[in-house]
């Protein structure tokens, strides 16, 4: 039976890294699923479902050769795929401000408590060192609904936050 395994991924971001562990996942006979992979600061992360019947250890040694080569840390675990069981997101929301510490704690929370679920979430440091700018992009499901979210975003903003609430039309069919 075919087990699927998360794959995670990160090392200095450098070329090849996609290409070559995909080629070994593919020479393994793993079949790929849904992927992240990003470069966050000068480092690449990858989180990819693989499903394959070999073992945790095998598909390691699969990959052992160029992990070693491109110096990346990885490992497997085994999960449940749920694959074509997503919720589609609602709402996009933006935040961005002076970077401290605490502001995605702040804004996340303020969100979960007006019933935001998070489906995905990015953010990036902007500006320059001496007035480091932090932004987010966040989308998911506003569950309580459209007032809770502006309650919220009303407490993000006292905060000194700059938060902008957007809904995601999307068609479908």
């Amino acid at each position: 039976m075919s087990t699927w395994k998360m794959l995670t991924l990160v090392g200095q971001d450098k070329p090849g890294i996609v290409a070559k562990i995909t080629t070994a996942l593919f020479d393994a006979d793993a079949q790929l699923g849904e992927a992240s992979m990003m470069r966050l600061g000068g480092n690449y992360t990858i989180m990819l479902m693989v499903k394959s019947e070999q073992s945790i250890e095998q598909l390691n040694q699969s990959i052992e050769q160029v992990v070693k080569e491109l110096k990346l840390t990885s490992s497997f675990q085994e999960i449940e795929a749920k694959l074509h069981q997503h919720e589609i997101p609602d709402t996009r929301i933006t935040v961005y401000g002076a970077d401290r510490p605490g502001i995605v704690a702040k804004a996340t929370t303020h969100l979960l408590d007006a019933g935001f679920n998070i489906m995905d979430l990015e953010s990036d440091v902007a500006g320059d060192e001496a007035d480091p700018i932090y932004i987010m992009h966040i989308e998911g499901i506003a569950g309580n609904g459209r007032e809770a979210l502006e309650t919220a975003t009303r407490q993000i903003k006292a905060d000194g936050v700059n938060i902008d609430v957007t809904p995601i039309d999307i068609m479908i069919g």
